[in-house]
Parts: structure tokens; C-alpha cells; sequence
């Protein structure tokens, strides 16, 4: 089994037992999120302890990779700052648009490295940034995220 493989079984993995899939009734955060290209929707809630991230979940539908990348970014962002979680955004997004301006480090990434695949199909990049843009409106306190224009 190859690298790439694997990546795949990843995903699959995330989106048939999604990680953080439930909704958080007292989130100090909250956006909604919608890929009008896919109709992926979803509703992120972040809970804060001044600008750490102590509990971030997901709730909604869409395709196997808008699933999944919100599954991965959960799991990756619990105990990280504001800052830490928009840092982290700027490189899972140069990793999926093949941004230059970005140091890109796969290996740093962990389990989003897995994202990366995506890159090979332009029009599902916006499945995969959709939880990343709907957590800066979350951090942001603006109620939505606005339509990606990847």
C-alpha cells in the first residue's frame, strides 16, 4: 500500500465515523458554512479558555472530503491558540491550492497532509477549505463564512 492509499483510506475513514460530530450547545462560537458548488453545509461550534481552544465541533452534510477535512481539522485544533488555528489554516490552504508565498511542511501537517490529494481536483477544493473559512468566521464572531471563491 502507498502513501497515497493510505491518504485515501484516511479520508474514507473520517467520513463514515466523523471525529467531533455533535452539536455544542453552550459555544462561546459559532458560523455556518455552504459550498453552494457542492451543497455541502455545516455548522461549526468552537469553545474557547481566553484564546485557547478547549472543545471545537461539527455538524451538517456534505460530500466525503468536506466530511472528512472538518473531521481532520477538529481533531487538530482541540488545545491550539486562535492564532495557532489560523496559521495552520494559511498552510492547509497553500497545501490544497499549491500556494508558493507558504512554507508547506506535509510531514507538520500530520493527518491533514491527507488533504492534500485534493489538490489534483481544483473544483472539490472549496469541500475542503469549506470548515476552514466557516472556523475564521467563527473566531472572527461573524455568524457565516463567506462563499469560497477558490
Amino acid at each position: 500500500m502507498d502513501l497515497k492509499d493510505l491518504y485515501q483510506d484516511l479520508i474514507i475513514d473520517h467520513n463514515r465515523s466523523p471525529r467531533n460530530f455533535r452539536k455544542l450547545p453552550d459555544a462561546k462560537h459559532r458560523a455556518e458554512g455552504f459550498n453552494p458548488l457542492c451543497g455541502d453545509k455545516l455548522t461549526l461550534y468552537v469553545n474557547t479558555d481566553g484564546d485557547r481552544i478547549t472543545d471545537i465541533a461539527f455538524e451538517g452534510s456534505g460530500c466525503a472530503i468536506s466530511v472528512a477535512s472538518a473531521s481532520l481539522m477538529t481533531e487538530s485544533l482541540k488545545g491550539r491558540t486562535a492564532s495557532e488555528a489560523r496559521a495552520l489554516f494559511e498552510r492547509v490552504h497553500a497545501l490544497l491550492t499549491g500556494a508558493s508565498d507558504v512554507d508547506v511542511d506535509g510531514a507538520a501537517l500530520g493527518k491533514l497532509a491527507a488533504l492534500g490529494g485534493v489538490r489534483a481536483y481544483p473544483t472539490r477544493v472549496k469541500c475542503a477549505t469549506l470548515c476552514w473559512h466557516t472556523l475564521a468566521a467563527a473566531l472572527d464572531q461573524r455568524a457565516a463564512a463567506p462563499v469560497s471563491t477558490e
